[in-house]
């Protein structure tokens, strides 16, 4: 390859190796659209340059070990631009690693993917997919969600580098590219993370913002016009300029400068023009939809490329890219393999650490000091379990940690004596993400695609501003924990602007993420337990501001039901007449209807169900054991939307749930107004006893 610092201006003359690669980008990419009908070609063809300039001249990469922890993080944002990605993956020969972490012996992608591009099944789908196609770093479907995470990933770096790196072992230096377009500037999750990023002056962090002014519906004067070069040096970000997309030189000039600044994030505006080279370039028409036939042959004619080819790779373009990454990556990869080797012997403590993070293992004795809480009436708030739990597993998982969005008093989620992570102290454990619910959970997700075990924490009601990152969560299967606390009506006078009314069905229905709702101090502890073994499952703790009774479990079931999502906790002999079946607060309230009904002769049964989830994965047999199909007289209770509760109390059953919006009084005026008394609950049993 021609050094970098001779590399001429613009994308060199036709025939040059350089030119070869960045043209067999684009035609790659606009080839798999049109193959597909269905795509953005537009991007991938005016940022073939920027993705060819970082990943032969700077990425420090191992196409053959795409899971080294020190690899430099190359996140696509801009995750329509899909093909770009997937253009570079094929041409670096990135190696597949399987589910079990092991190499496939298949290319991560192969010509053959590109042809199926947007097809059932291919590891080439719309937007990149995390777990699905090796080197994808994370899934970037929701325009600036690659940006929050990217921000988490340099988090990441630096807490590792903190904790691990000595005098002598520098075993964490890497960095962290984002291409990012228009989309993403306007999308306020970027906002929210590129604010924290600058405050937490993170120098390994490089935004390459494509700014080719062209949205969907047309010009982005349309709706945005703003300088955003000024708005991220108001956030303390460093940004460069690049005029034109196309001139490799001063792309190169420009993230050498990143790689040279230690005090502050890097933002390098790109000047773009989509499409470049086709007939619809600089047009809405380039940016979602394939080309066109005769505008592709138009379009390769402009390049010197061969009309009558498709997906056509000229000789030695792949090889050549191919070495450019290798080369270099392989070369770092081996050192630091072999500094890794010293640092075991050196450090064997630290080594067992990393280690088990980064197999997703825990610590032997992990668990040993979580409390076990005593039978209490008056009980403990849900929220100060959480964070007494909480704090007894950080002192054996150092890698788990987190905070909140500025309300860490109230989540109960800061780690006990526990430095801040600051500018100024990056091995800090505890977080302030400020109050910036969207990034928080974006970032969180960043730090856990780097193994570490990253929580965030906010109100519940707060879910609304930061959905997309749980549902993200759960799409990659990532171990993030996000704790949301003051989860009912029992909020009481904040009234119903604070009251989560169907926040619990939300999360409920994105599939695979864990909600779980305790009922006592000892189901939270459980909760946690049951969370941390599992890394490959994002989980929602919902958890209480008021206090709960701490059941007496000698006299009830033992808490550790919960890792099945839902078991019997009080019960009669034989067959019950009424199943009473609570989460969370609501938990209290059915022990004592039951005792009442137990009182009077009536055979009844108590569930507390945590987690449907969970739940759901049992077998048949466990299930009819919690839930007897024969028993139809049901009845459910919760302080929250009844959506989805018939699916366990049947067309028989009842329901004590809400169906408005709370009202702002104390708790107990709420609980009667809205029917979550002991009374009331004994009446519907009865009624729903007498119906069947």
């Amino acid at each position: 390859m021609t050094d970098t610092a001779t590399l001429p201006a613009g994308v060199h003359e036709d025939g040059s190796p350089e030119r070869l690669q960045i043209d067999t980008i684009r035609t790659l990419s606009m080839d798999a659209v049109q193959a597909a009908n269905s795509g953005h070609p537009g991007t991938p063809m005016a940022l073939a340059p920027v993705g060819w300039t970082i990943w032969t001249q700077f990425l420090r990469y191992d196409p053959a070990h795409a899971d080294w922890p020190n690899r430099d993080r190359f996140v696509l944002s801009v995750g329509h631009a899909s093909m770009l990605l997937y253009s570079l993956l094929y041409l670096a020969g990135v190696e597949e690693i399987d589910a079990e972490g092991n190499k496939s012996g298949q290319p991560a992608v192969s010509l053959d993917d590109i042809k199926q591009f947007r097809q059932l099944g291919s590891k080439t789908p719309g937007h990149p997919e995390y777990r699905h196609t090796t080197g994808v770093e994370t899934t970037t479907g929701p325009l600036g969600a690659g940006c929050g995470n990217s921000v988490g990933m340099a988090i990441a770096e630096r807490w590792l580098a903190a904790r691990y790196n000595t005098p002598d072992f520098a075993l964490f230096d890497h960095d962290v590219y984002t291409l990012c377009g228009d989309g993403d500037m306007m999308e306020g999750v970027s906002a929210e993370a590129a604010s924290l990023a600058g405050h937490l002056k993170l120098s390994n962090l490089c935004w390459i913002y494509d700014s080719n002014h062209i949205s969907i519906e047309g010009g982005t004067d349309l709706a945005f016009d703003e300088d955003v070069g000024k708005r991220f040096e108001a956030y303390g970000w460093n940004v460069i300029h690049v005029d034109d997309a196309n001139d490799v030189g001063a792309l190169t000039a420009a993230i050498q400068a990143f790689r040279d600044e230690q005090d502050r994030p890097t933002m390098i505006v790109v000047h773009s023009v989509i499409g470049w080279g086709s007939p619809r370039a600089g047009t809405e028409k380039a940016h979602g939809e394939p080309l066109g036939a005769e505008n592709i042959v138009k379009t390769k004619e402009a390049y010197g490329w061969p009309t009558d080819k498709d997906f056509y790779v000229p000789e030695g373009v792949k090889e050549a890219f191919g070495a450019a990454v290798k080369d270099r990556g392989g070369a770092a990869r081996d050192a630091w393999v072999a500094l890794f080797d010293r640092y075991r012997a050196a450090h064997p403590d630290k080594a067992a650490e990393l280690d088990a993070m980064w197999k997703d293992e825990l610590p032997e004795g992990w668990d040993s000091e979580i409390p076990v809480f005593e039978a209490d009436d008056k009980g403990v708030a849900s929220r100060d379990a959480g964070g007494k739990v909480l704090n007894a597993i950080a002192k054996k998982v150092p890698w788990l940690l987190g905070g909140s969005a500025d309300l860490a008093p109230s989540t109960k989620t800061d780690i006990k004596g526990a430095a801040s992570f600051e500018a100024d102290n990056y091995a800090g454990s505890n977080f302030h993400f400020g109050v910036r619910e969207h990034a928080m959970g974006a970032v969180v997700n960043g730090m856990s695609l780097s193994h570490l075990r990253g929580y965030g924490s906010t109100f519940l009601v707060f879910l609304d501003y930061m959905r997309a990152p749980v549902r993200l969560a759960a799409l990659m299967e990532l171990g993030s924990v996000f704790v949301f606390t003051h989860d009912s009506i029992g909020v009481g006078e904040d009234g119903p602007t604070h009251q989560p009314i169907e926040h619990l069905a939300t999360m409920r229905a994105i599939p695979g993420l864990d909600t779980i709702r305790p009922c006592d101090a000892n189901e939270v502890a459980a909760a946690w337990r049951a969370v941390m073994k599992d890394a490959g499952t994002p989980a929602a703790l919902v958890l209480s501001r008021q206090a709960l009774p701490t059941l007496d479990r000698s006299k009830y079931a033992g808490a550790e039901g919960l890792e099945k999502g839902a078991y019997v906790l009080a019960d009669s002999d034989g067959t019950p007449e009424v199943i009473l079946i609570a989460t969370g607060s609501e938990v209290a309230l059915a022990v004592k209807a039951y005792e009442q009904l137990t009182g009077e002769g009536v055979k009844a049964r108590v569930v507390s169900m945590p987690s449907w989830h969970r739940y759901e994965v049992q077998d048949a047999a466990y299930k009819e054991s919690v839930l007897p199909k024969a028993v139809k007289a049901r009845v459910a209770i919760e302080m929250a939307g009844s959506l989805g509760w018939d699916r366990y109390v049947g067309y028989e059953g009842r329901q004590i749930t809400m169906s408005t919006f709370g009202a702002s009084a104390p708790i107990a005026k709420l609980q009667d107004k809205f029917g979550f008394t002991v009374a009331n609950v004994v009446k519907v049993a009865k009624e729903a006893m007498a119906a069947n």
